[in-house]
């Protein structure tokens, strides 16, 4: 009787060690041209999206699936729009092409590599379809699910700057920016800078916090800081091969992403930052409050994108 559950129990464990079984993943988009808020104060600008959210949905699979896009241009849009992922490898001009309001691309790639990865439109002059707020992080994660270290709640940040008018193409190209910000809104998750805000990022000391990151831009680099933290674990795009350990900070491009560990030992509030002070102060902080009774559910499945 030992020698057999002895034998299941191995049977199990090397089930349990064997990498994700890669699998064929259909992700659906609609580009759609809403009326979003960009600051606490219900401030409202026309941009241009996935889902008529900004940042777009994230969307997951794991390293080996075979992905399809299907993107629909919405009939009741003005504008041309694309989706180009960071994660694919395909033709650009056939694959990642402009489509017309009414009109539905289809395509698909192998994810072939593990990371927290960039998509956003492509369509020219891509520069203002950014500024507009059409962009998003698709993860990718590992086929190995012990490359990382367990997360006890994951969150998803997405830096941007918000442009006073995005019509107004040289400012773009200038990086006249007035907010840098998380998420499309300016101290979103930042009550202690902006009254008007109400929500915060939660967690309880000792718990693993991965924060998936993307500098949509499209201008600025960003400098990401836990202020009174320390990163244990940063993975430059995300992939578990580029870990480093100890970080004080890491420095993350327009266009590029990285996958941040966070662990605080005691109670109380770290502020996730970019450090370059100018945007900072006009939005880019995010508050992680560690609390023993912290909500359950922020930080785990549809709520790492905090809305």
């Amino acid at each position: 009787m030992r020698k057999s559950l002895l034998l299941a129990a191995s049977a199990f464990i090397g089930l349990a060690c064997q990498p994700a079984l890669a699998k064929d993943v259909e992700l659906r988009l609609t580009a759609k041209e809403v009326s979003l808020p960009i600051d606490n104060k219900g401030t409202m600008q026309a941009s241009w999206t996935y889902e008529g959210q900004v940042p777009g949905p994230v969307l997951r699979v794991t390293e080996g699936d075979r992905v399809t896009i299907v993107l629909t241009n919405d009939a009741a849009n003005k504008n041309s729009h694309s989706i180009d992922l960071h994660a694919a490898r395909v033709d650009v001009v056939k694959d990642f092409e402009a489509i017309k309001p009414g009109e539905t691309k289809t395509f698909s790639f192998v994810a072939t590599y593990p990371g927290a990865f960039y998509y956003h439109c492509g369509s020219d002059p891509m520069y203002q379809h950014i500024a507009r707020g059409m962009f998003g992080v698709i993860l990718v994660d590992p086929k190995d699910t012990k490359a990382l270290p367990p997360a006890d709640r994951e969150y998803v940040l997405v830096q941007s700057e918000v442009y006073p008018n995005p019509d107004d193409l040289h400012s773009i190209m200038k990086s006249d920016w007035n907010h840098v910000v998380f998420n499309g809104v300016a101290f979103k998750y930042d009550p202690v800078h902006d009254p008007a805000s109400t929500k915060m990022l939660v967690a309880k000391p000792g718990e693993r916090v991965r924060v998936y990151f993307v500098n949509a831009g499209p201008n600025e680099y960003s400098t990401l800081h836990p202020i009174a933290g320390i990163w244990d674990a940063v993975y430059p795009s995300g992939n578990p091969k580029n870990k480093k350990v100890g970080m004080q900070s890491l420095v993350v491009g327009p266009g590029d992403g990285a996958t941040f560990d966070l662990i605080s030992p005691v109670e109380g509030a770290n502020v996730i930052v970019d450090h370059s002070m100018a945007h900072a102060h006009t939005g880019a902080m995010a508050v992680v409050m560690f609390s023993k009774d912290a909500d359950p559910n922020m930080g785990r499945g549809n709520l790492i994108l905090v809305p």
